[in-house]
């Protein structure tokens, strides 16, 4: 892979969450955090998009998005958690789509006639990680829509988890 490649403009925004992780843990204003978590939602979304639109997607970019939503994710959670804004209940109802997926793939991996099958994004799980980003918002600037807000994951996470099973499932057979 060319250098070009790896500083491409998408994945310099997936590399911003991946600094915005960092961050979190130093900004602590409710401003500040807000549009932190607003600023990496929205290189979340644009990545993709400016991927898509210039046709310079790559398997480097389409491996690191992820890997920057989880940390950016985790980063905040485990931040929320520590500060006593989330419970261990509402932090395990966060990460349960990325803990499960997690499993999944390594227990694909050490499956033999699994390990083939290329893991890609789903529409649930992207929805998935846009209701994390509402909900980390919500911790900061509306803490009554966390409730619901973890109800809505939660559901929508079982959702995802199950989509990626069947979608590992069938291309198995495939």
């Amino acid at each position: 892979m060319r250098g070009r490649d790896l500083l491409s403009l998408p994945n310099v925004l997936s590399l911003t969450r991946v600094v915005c992780a960092a961050a979190v843990f130093g900004v602590r204003g409710t401003a500040e955090r807000a549009a932190l978590i607003g600023f990496a939602s929205a290189t979340d979304f644009l990545d993709g998009w400016i991927a898509r639109r210039r046709r310079s997607t790559s398997r480097f970019g389409a491996l690191l998005d992820p890997i920057a939503d989880r940390l950016f994710v985790v980063a905040c959670v485990i931040a929320f958690l520590l500060e006593g804004a989330l419970t261990t209940g509402q932090y395990l109802v966060l990460l349960a789509r990325d803990i499960a997926t997690a499993v999944g793939y390594l227990v694909a991996r050490s499956v033999p006639w699994l390990r083939e099958v290329p893991f890609q994004a789903r529409y649930l799980g992207k929805a998935v990680t846009a209701l994390q980003l509402a909900t980390l918002l919500a911790v900061v600037l509306r803490p009554s829509l966390v409730p619901a807000l973890l109800l809505a994951v939660a559901a929508l996470s079982a959702a995802a988890i199950a989509d990626y099973t069947l979608a590992l499932w069938r291309a198995r057979a495939a």
